[in-house]
């Protein structure tokens, strides 16, 4: 994926602080990241995230959900108008090349993803095209993307340009999709359940007049929700080697029921016959360091290092709290460490590492996979 230069004019806002990672140019918060992540996670008055790093595709034309299905994790024949799912397009061998938020509107499926991302994605569709009748457009230069937890359709008091914009709704808090599968233990509560998003895209040059008179959090408070919630990210949680299993996707992105695409033949495999090599977990970090491990940071059980992590945030509640990417092999009860080394001072001398104690909560179970043939498979796992 290609590095941006983008800058949102937000970022002129009183207070506002520029984020870093996926989330650079727009703002980490504007002056008080506690305060926004609370109004954000009340829901009770409509709060903007600026989300306009991300990306915009649309593919319209009459054979478009169809094609879409064909080369996708996910079944999009019957999307209906104003319809939300989610897809992966996959690696022959079954790994992420693209992830992309989806949504129908008069006539288009507008596909939401990084802004690294757009380019790419769009070119590998007009690959893929063929003789088919679908036309591909990245809308990353004409169109913004504002995130909430209420949807601004819904929401009277929103500028009229929110109201109107195209919504997508996260499917990650209405559990299991049809034709998906959860690697999350049984007898377990998601704490997705609780969790709400909604990405809104309107025209860039209205990005302003859509957050007139509106209570902006900046993508500190949003980070923070969605590890919360366990809700894995194309820019944090996904590396070159990356497969949907490990990060619970199954759960909202791979229809498993549906006819043959590209990567299918490892998804099927490792579901049915094997394991997911790696699997993401949720980390309590310990806050009497009073700072934050870097993305990226690894993590270690003893002296092996057995993971990274790859969402790190400070939650108003919860304190310091993370997503890694753990093997598969560790265990749960293990007593793990993030070790992060640091800069380097003034004088150029490396800064002395950081260790944060961590514990573990299972998101994705360390036995989860070979489902064929499995044995009571209700007591260990839920679809």
């Amino acid at each position: 994926m290609t590095k941006t230069d983008y800058r949102s004019p937000l970022l002129s806002r009183k207070g506002a602080f520029g984020a870093l990672g996926p989330d650079a140019g727009v703002a980490a918060h504007y002056g008080d990241p506690n305060a926004e992540q609370r109004t954000l996670a009340r829901k009770v008055h409509l709060t903007l995230v600026d989300y306009s790093q991300l990306g915009v595709v649309t593919v319209e034309g009459p054979d478009r959900l169809s094609w879409l299905t064909t080369l996708s994790s996910q079944v999009l024949t019957n999307l209906d108008e104003a319809q939300s799912a989610e897809l992966l397009l996959l690696s022959p061998q079954g790994r992420i090349d693209f992830w992309a938020a989806a949504v129908e509107n008069d006539g288009a499926v507008w596909l939401i993803t990084e802004r690294s991302a757009a380019a790419e994605l769009t070119a590998y569709l007009e690959r893929m095209k063929f003789m088919l009748r679908v036309e591909m457009t990245n809308r990353t230069d004409t169109h913004a993307v504002l995130g909430s937890t209420l949807d601004p359709r819904t929401v009277e008091s929103a500028p009229a340009v929110l109201r109107e914009g195209i919504v997508w709704q996260d499917p990650w808090a209405n559990g299991v999709a049809d034709g998906g599968y959860t690697y999350t233990q049984a007898g377990v509560e998601h704490p997705g359940s609780g969790y709400s998003w909604y990405l809104t895209v309107v025209p860039s040059h209205q990005l302003l007049d859509a957050t007139e008179g509106v209570a902006l959090a900046g993508s500190w408070a949003a980070d923070a929700l969605r590890i919360e919630a366990w809700r894995p990210r194309l820019g944090n949680e996904v590396d070159e080697r990356t497969i949907p299993h490990e990060l619970d996707l199954m759960r909202t992105a791979v229809h498993m029921n549906k006819g043959c695409y590209k990567g299918q033949e490892t998804v099927a495999r490792v579901h049915n016959l094997g394991h997911p090599p790696r699997r993401m977990t949720f980390l309590d970090l310990d806050g009497s360091e009073h700072t934050l491990p870097r993305v990226g940071t690894p993590v270690f059980a003893g002296e092996k290092k057995v993971g990274y992590i790859s969402s790190v945030a400070l939650h108003h509640e919860a304190g310091p709290i993370a997503l890694a990417l753990l093997k598969r092999s560790v265990d749960p009860a293990s007593e793990l460490r993030a070790i992060d080394d640091g800069d380097f001072d003034g004088d150029g001398n490396p800064a002395p590492a950081t260790h944060y104690a961590c514990s573990q909560t299972v998101i994705v179970a360390p036995d989860a996979g070979q489902v064929a043939g499995r044995r009571n498979m209700g007591d260990f796992f839920r679809g």
